[in-house]
C-alpha cells in the first residue's frame, strides 16, 4: 500500500480523495494556488505545499512543479481527481518516469481514449455500437461535406482530442459546414493545440447514458450500472442520477455488458466511464472518461462501492475484490450540480460566501468546498458543492432532493440552486421524460444549444 499520496487538483474532489486516504491510513498532500491556500483540501491534508499563481496554467497544469512537490513531500503516488491533469498521458509518463505511481490508466489507455476519432475506431472494432461518421480526422470541409451528404444531415463536427464541448459544431446544411468546420478547427487549436476534426451523425434529441467500469491490473473488469447524465447545458451535465429511468433490465444488461467489453478492448485497470447516446431503444458510443468523474457518487450510493478506494487500491496492485454478481443497485440517487452562478442566466458569481448551511437528514450526501466566509475565485470551475441524495424510489428520490434544496442556505453570491428546485417540479422531470434537450423545454431562451 502507498505511504503517502499527493492530489494533483483542488476543492471537492481533493477533499474526496483525502478522506478515502484517511479511511485507508495513507498520508495525503495537498497542492494548491497562492489563492487557494484557505481552502478545506488544504486544510484537511497532512501535508500542503504551494505550486504556484491564481491561473490554472501557472499552478494546477504546472507538471514540473506538481512532480516537485512529489519528490519534496517524498509521496508515492498522485490522485489527479478529475479536470486538470487527470487525462493527459505525458503526465501520467512522467510519474512513471519519477516512479511516482499514477492513479489511473497507463499513459498508453489515456491517449487511445482521449483521442476521439481513435477511440470510436478502437470501440467500432470490438464490437461497441458507433454513430455513422469518420474512422479517423476529416482532411478538410470538403471531404467532411462529402461524408455528410452521405450520412444526411444534421451532423455534428468534433475536436478529436477534445471535450467539454470545444471544437463542436452541429451543421444542418451543406451552406453552414464550410464556415463550421473552420470555426470547430480554429477552437479546437485554441483548446487542445490540435485541429483534427472528426464528424458523425448528429441525433437530434438523445438520452446522455454512461456506464461506469472497474478495472485492475489482472485483466479483470466489471461494470456498476449506469446513470443518466442527459440534463446539461453546453454539454456540461447539471443533474445526474442512477439508475437511468429510460432502461429496461434487458437493455440494461446489454448496454452494461457491451461497456466492460470496450473497456477490455483497451486494458482498463481501474475506475472510469463508457459514455453513450440513447435514442430510439438503441445506444452508440460516444466517448470514455479516463478518471473518476464529478458524478461518481450517485454510483457509490445505488452500489455501496467506494469508487476512489478502489482506484486506490487498483494502482497499488491489489486484485479486485468485486465479482460481477456481487453488483446490486439498491434504490435510487441523484446528484445536482451546485455552481456560484446566476441561476437563469448562467453569468459565474465570484465573491465572498457570507453563509453556507448544506442540509442534512436522511438520505442526503454534501460533497463542498464551500465554507461560510470562503472566498470564491473566478479562476476555477463555479462548481462549490455537490447535493447527493439517495432513496428507495425515483419518486422518493425527486421529493427528498426538493426538501434538500430548499433547506440549502448559500448567501453573499448567486447559485444554481434555484434552477435546481425549477427541475425538480417539472413534470417532465418526474415523469422521466429526459435527454439533451431538456432545459429547452422549461428555459426556452436560455441559449442553452445543447446537442451532445
Amino acid at each position: 500500500m502507498f505511504r503517502k499520496i499527493l492530489i494533483a487538483n483542488r476543492g471537492e474532489i481533493a477533499l474526496r480523495v483525502i478522506w478515502a486516504c484517511k479511511e485507508l491510513g495513507i498520508k495525503s498532500v495537498a497542492v494548491h494556488s497562492d489563492v487557494d491556500s484557505d481552502s478545506l483540501h488544504v486544510r484537511f491534508a497532512d501535508e500542503s505545499i504551494c505550486i504556484g499563481p491564481a491561473p490554472s496554467s501557472q499552478s494546477y497544469l504546472r507538471i514540473p512543479a506538481i512532480i516537485a512537490a512529489a519528490e519534496i513531500s517524498n509521496a508515492d503516488a498522485i490522485h489527479p481527481g478529475y479536470g486538470f491533469l487527470s487525462e493527459n498521458a505525458e503526465f501520467a509518463e512522467i510519474c512513471e518516469t519519477c516512479n511516482i505511481t499514477f492513479i489511473g490508466p497507463s499513459p498508453e489507455t489515456i491517449a487511445l481514449m482521449g483521442n476521439k476519432a481513435q477511440a470510436k475506431l478502437t470501440m467500432k472494432k470490438a464490437g461497441v455500437p458507433v454513430l455513422p461518421g469518420s474512422d479517423g480526422p476529416v482532411e478538410s470541409a470538403d471531404a467532411a461535406a462529402g461524408m455528410a451528404k452521405e450520412m444526411g444531415y444534421p451532423v455534428i463536427l468534433k475536436a478529436s482530442a477534445g471535450g467539454g464541448g470545444k471544437g463542436m459544431r452541429v451543421v444542418h446544411s451543406e451552406k453552414e459546414l464550410s464556415q463550421a468546420y473552420d470555426m470547430a478547427q480554429s477552437e479546437a487549436d485554441a483548446a487542445f493545440g490540435n485541429k483534427d476534426l472528426y464528424i458523425e451523425k448528429f441525433l437530434e434529441d438523445p438520452r446522455h447514458i454512461e456506464v461506469q467500469v472497474l478495472g485492475d491490473k489482472y485483466g479483470n473488469v466489471i461494470h456498476l450500472n449506469e446513470r443518466e447524465c442527459s440534463i446539461q447545458r453546453r454539454h456540461q451535465k447539471l443533474i445526474e442520477e442512477a439508475p437511468s429511468p429510460a432502461l429496461t433490465p434487458m437493455l440494461r444488461k446489454e448496454l452494461c455488458e457491451t461497456a466492460v467489453r470496450g473497456a477490455k478492448a483497451v486494458n482498463y485497470r481501474t475506475a472510469g466511464t463508457m459514455e453513450f447516446l440513447y435514442d430510439s431503444g438503441k445506444f452508440y458510443f460516444m466517448e470514455m472518461n479516463t478518471r473518476i468523474q464529478v458524478e461518481h457518487p450517485v454510483t457509490e450510493n445505488i452500489t455501496s462501492v467506494d469508487l476512489i478506494k478502489a482506484q486506490i487500491l487498483a494502482a497499488a496492485g491489489d486484485k479486485m475484490i468485486y465479482r460481477q454478481k456481487d453488483i446490486r443497485i439498491i434504490g435510487h440517487s441523484i446528484e445536482c450540480r451546485i455552481n456560484a452562478e446566476d441561476p437563469f442566466r448562467f453569468t459565474p458569481s465570484p465573491g465572498k460566501i457570507s453563509t453556507f448551511h448544506p442540509p442534512g437528514g436522511p438520505g442526503v450526501r454534501v460533497d463542498a468546498t464551500a465554507y461560510s466566509g470562503c472566498v470564491i475565485s473566478p479562476y476555477y470551475d463555479s462548481l462549490i458543492a455537490k447535493l447527493i441524495v439517495r432513496a428507495p424510489t425515483r419518486n422518493d428520490c425527486i421529493l427528498r432532493m426538493k426538501r434538500a434544496l430548499e433547506s440549502f442556505i448559500v448567501e453573499g453570491i448567486k447559485t444554481n440552486i434555484p434552477l435546481h428546485l425549477k427541475i425538480m417540479e417539472s413534470r417532465r422531470f418526474r415523469a422521466g421524460k429526459l435527454s439533451t434537450r431538456f432545459l429547452d423545454s422549461i428555459l426556452p431562451r436560455s441559449g442553452n444549444n445543447n446537442g451532445h
